[in-house]
């Protein structure tokens, strides 16, 4: 694997700044204080291909490698980690329905979600059912050429102002194989909206329950076959672990810049904070472990976009020690700001409150821990 961009690569990256730089960063402040989900903004991403980088061209998407995506969403984080993760959710969704939806399906949706015209919601947790996904008791069952949907669903990101929900539901026994995946209109009859959760971070986009009644979905609304909704699910997670560690790249990449600058300014008996050996000590550990885990990310991603085998595990070795990384790196350059850290003139504290939650999503970093230990313990072959 090169380790250094290729051309491509780095146009994203500097078309993902511009973007950012102009119309994110401006404004991330104000979204997260009035908790504003600013669609405009992933409509004018769409223009430039950010809302569908690694779907399919048939659905009007990029086609671009997993690592050319990792890119873009470091540089969009960089300006607002919140905004930025809802940017990676989006695309995840689209990438599923272009990968396993129906003609139909991809007809209806395809091209609305890859210009951000429209937007995805991903529908897997339930209140009972975080970690252990595989026991969802949301239910599908057939009516006539139609499958009939009750259950709820927790913690979903863009719910209420999402347009379609990519949704997880028992077809089956009460295994993993007993799960379908299906596309449901956000305003199908039968569903219902609980209140947006009041979160610690992430407040640039909206979260909350859902309830599915009897919601009606036509046949050809099934992504994939029946019973391959839990597979599906954890293909789309494999990236989602990517995405979501690019988002601690950039909120990580951020801190260190700003603490960077503050160390420079900052005179405490009468010389700058940079001349302290102790802090520049503490400013190079903060880079050696961002250069560190964004090298991870990219060979996770490099080993997602080339179908190796152990893909899933890298993928979860990245997650876990990016997202553990990322928010050690924004709390010590918050430490190093003194008491301005954690005030909101400075941005520390709302990235140290965005990055926190990415421990969490996606499958905690705990069951990241199980799934990299139970390769070790399952295979002979080293992780390579």
């Amino acid at each position: 694997m090169d380790l250094e961009l290729n051309e491509e690569q780095q146009a994203f990256r500097e078309a993902a700044q511009e973007f950012a730089a102009a119309r994110m960063a401006p404004f991330a402040a104000q979204w997260d204080a009035e908790h504003h989900f600013p669609k405009e903004v992933f409509s004018a991403g769409g223009e430039l291909g950010f809302c569908g980088l690694y779907a399919s061209p048939d659905i009007g998407g990029l086609g671009a490698s997993r690592l050319s995506a990792a890119v873009v969403f470091e540089e969009l984080a960089k300006a607002c980690p919140s905004t930025a993760a809802y940017f990676t959710i989006h695309n995840m969704a689209t990438w599923m329905i272009g990968q396993w939806g129906s003609d139909a399906v991809k007809a209806q949706w395809g091209e609305a979600l890859t210009s951000g015209q429209k937007l995805g919601s991903y529908c897997l947790t339930e209140p009972g059912s975080g970690s252990d996904a595989a026991s969802l008791k949301t239910r599908a069952v057939r009516d006539g050429s139609d499958w009939l949907i009750s259950g709820s669903k927790a913690f979903i990101s863009g719910g209420g102002s999402s347009d379609v929900l990519v949704v997880m539901a028992r077809t089956g026994d009460d295994s993993a194989r007993g799960i379908s995946a299906f596309v449901v209109p956000a305003d199908s009859a039968g569903i219902s909206y609980g209140r947006q959760e009041e979160k610690m971070g992430w407040h640039s986009q909206p979260t909350c329950g859902i309830s599915f009644e009897s919601v009606r979905v036509p046949a050809v609304n099934l992504l994939g076959a029946e019973g391959e909704g839990f597979k599906i699910a954890m293909k789309g997670l494999d990236g989602g672990r990517i995405n979501i560690a690019s988002c601690s790249l950039g909120g990580a990449q951020a801190a260190l810049d700003q603490a960077r600058k503050y160390l420079g300014e900052r005179r405490q008996f009468g010389k700058a904070l940079a001349e302290f050996q102790a802090l520049q000590f503490r400013l190079a550990d903060m880079a050696t472990q961002l250069v560190a885990a964004r090298q991870m990310v990219h060979t996770a991603a490099h080993k997602l976009d080339t179908g190796h085998a152990d893909a899933t595990t890298w993928c979860a070795m990245a997650k876990r020690f990016a997202t553990d990384a990322g928010f050690a790196i924004v709390d010590e350059a918050l430490q190093l700001h003194g008491g301005y850290g954690y005030i909101r003139e400075f941005p520390l504290e709302r990235l140290l409150r965005d990055l926190r939650v990415h421990r969490i999503l996606e499958g905690t970093n705990e069951v990241m821990r199980m799934i990299i230990s139970r390769r070790l313990l399952g295979n002979d072959r080293d992780l390579r």
